[in-house]
């Protein structure tokens, strides 16, 4: 349970898609003038990760990986598939992208007209293939952690994209300087934005066990040199041999 909560918290904030890898930039800076559509289309990046991300950890679980074949007979254990990785990926999400502009057309034409293009290109969206990408690279051992990573890493490039359409709705009536209006604030708030969500970076990382262990360290290399075990009968001797050297010196000195 501890692992699906760091997952979720770490994909939305740490490695948010679009503050961390900036993937996804075109439709983020393209759909985020209104808000309405940032909800929609961000709606239906959460839905298209949520399903391509899970469906892609079984293709590459049980057809990519070096050896994955082997449940099909011993003789198929040296088959490895995965230059085809890309191929069948995108393929899945096309498949879903064209699914949600199904549905989306059918019961919120509005939306649909309003998202206009955009809609299908999720199909290329860099933010999709790399969930799944990302997915393969880190090796999530389970479906559920692949179906959270999913989901979570759709989250954040929602919340990504509602964050700058609500900003840019309200810098629209404040006083910019003319060179920077248009895509050059957008850009300047998407950094702001970027390196605040950077500030998350110790939420999750284990950065105090960290300290923890560095601190035990420099205790093994400092303290056995500082404070060693005394012997009480050697510091009575010493303490002897000093009375005795300090009583023939103020002899020697009469």
């Amino acid at each position: 349970m501890l692992e699906h909560v760091e997952l979720f918290f770490k994909s939305i904030f740490i490695d948010n898609m679009v503050f961390a890898v900036f993937l996804g930039m075109c439709s983020y800076l393209a759909v985020s003038k209104k808000v309405a559509t940032a909800v929609g289309l961000g709606a239906a990046v959460i839905f298209v990760l949520a399903v391509t991300v899970p469906m892609n950890w079984l293709l590459d679980k049980y057809l990519l990986q070096d050896g994955a074949l082997v449940w099909l007979g011993p003789e198929y254990a040296d088959y490895n598939l995965s230059f085809l990785s890309f191929i069948l990926f995108i393929a899945t999400i096309a498949t879903m992208v064209q699914l949600v502009e199904i549905v989306v057309e059918k019961f919120s034409p509005s939306l649909y007209n309003s998202l206009g293009i955009f809609l299908p290109l999720i199909a290329v969206n860099c933010a999709i293939l790399g969930g799944s990408l990302f997915m393969q690279a880190r090796e999530i051992e389970t479906l559920g952690l692949a179906f959270n990573y999913g989901v979570s890493s759709g989250i954040g490039w929602f919340l990504a994209i509602l964050a700058i359409a609500a900003i840019r709705e309200k810098i629209r009536y404040s006083n910019v300087p003319a060179p920077l209006r248009g895509l050059g604030i957008t850009f300047i708030i998407t950094g702001l934005m970027g390196i605040g969500f950077q500030s998350f970076g110790g939420m999750l990382t284990g950065g105090g066990d960290d300290v923890e262990e560095a601190n035990e360290q420099v205790n093994q290399i400092i303290v056995p040199e500082m404070v060693t075990p005394v012997d009480e009968e050697v510091v009575v001797e010493k303490n002897k041999e000093i009375d005795e050297k300090v009583i023939s010196y103020n002899d020697v000195n009469k």
